[in-house]
């Protein structure tokens, strides 16, 4: 992480004066590139690909505590996110989408074993 922050300083002294105002703006800002408001949501992305990749698994092979604890921690956290000074867009966008894959994959699980149920009653 050093070695991230030790590049950015670099990229900074030498290509942010000459990069457009709106460009600078977003490089300054309080949740930009240069402080970990930024990263950390960033690498959460992560997240969010493996909850996207799961879609893609067979239902019987979901965790049911794994997919309420995204749903929980994205809801909780995207609400925290929003009153935090300064907001975080970037954390909020991330626990929305890591919210909804566990919302999807609950959905799934649920609608499995409702129709397991169904299936062992006649």
């Amino acid at each position: 992480m050093a070695a991230i922050r030790a590049a950015l300083v670099k990229i900074e002294t030498k290509f942010v004066p000459f990069l457009p105002k709106t460009v600078q703006k977003v490089w300054n800002a309080d949740a930009g590139p240069k402080t970990v408001h930024f990263w950390a949501p960033t690498f959460k992305w992560g997240l969010v690909i493996a909850g996207f990749a799961d879609t893609f698994r067979p239902v019987e092979k979901l965790s049911l505590s794994q997919s309420i604890a995204l749903a929980a921690t994205g809801t909780i956290w995207a609400r925290y996110s929003l009153v935090i000074i300064p907001k975080n867009w970037n954390l909020f966008s991330v626990n929305v989408f890591v919210a909804l894959t566990g919302y999807y994959q609950l959905s799934r699980i649920y609608n499995y074993r409702s129709s397991l149920k169904k299936t062992e009653s006649k």
